[in-house]
């Protein structure tokens, strides 16, 4: 997982005049050392959010580098409906993220479902549309790691793909608002996902 952390974090950094894209397809991970994840998982929502909000700022600053460099980060997240816990959890930090700057568009699972005939579409990111990783999780939803391929046909293929969903996607700010505030908060003392 380091050697995966180390080679994307260079790569993402030295991209320069192209956006990069990410599509998310799980609808659960398992996030390490996350104090607004663990707040959730132990029922505490209105601390989990708080703890959202308190990282706005350091998302604004990775947005306003991504812009200097001219290569935006966009991103499109497949939600199934309804939405679990998590994921309304998930939807409200990237509400947070995509208010300081950074492109999140939502699309229905719906959406997807034409291309998942034989398993879900992997998770993927596409920096600089030149390398494309498939990103790698246990059954759990931890991350393990990923997988790097260099062949432009097959990073541009996939870029135009995540491109078409974001230009077709909702923002998440609004998805949050519209969507997700009409559920219940999690019940105390566990995530009921």
């Amino acid at each position: 997982m380091d050697l995966y952390n180390s080679d994307f974090a260079e790569r993402e950094s030295a991209t320069r005049d192209h956006v990069s894209w990410k599509f998310e397809r799980r609808q659960h991970f398992e996030e390490r050392n996350d104090p607004s994840r663990d707040a959730l998982g132990q029922g505490r929502w209105d601390e989990a959010l708080r703890l959202l909000d308190e990282e706005r700022g350091r998302w604004l600053a990775i947005a306003q580098e991504d812009e200097q460099r001219g290569a935006p980060f966009r991103r499109v997240r497949v939600v199934e409906a309804p939405p679990t816990p998590y994921m309304r959890w998930e939807l409200h930090a990237l509400s947070v993220q995509a208010k300081a700057g950074m492109g999140i568009r939502v699309v229905d699972a719906e959406r997807v479902r034409p291309w998942e005939k034989a398993r879900l579409l992997p998770e993927v990111v596409v920096i600089g549309g030149r390398v494309l990783y498939e990103v790698v999780y246990t059954e759990a939803g931890v991350l393990e790691g990923g997988r790097r391929f260099t062949d432009a046909g097959l990073a541009e293929s996939w870029e135009r793909f995540i491109a078409c969903l974001y230009e077709n996607g909702e923002d998440v700010v609004s998805c949050v608002d519209r969507y997700v505030s009409q559920f219940p908060r999690p019940g105390l003392g566990r995530e009921e996902d």
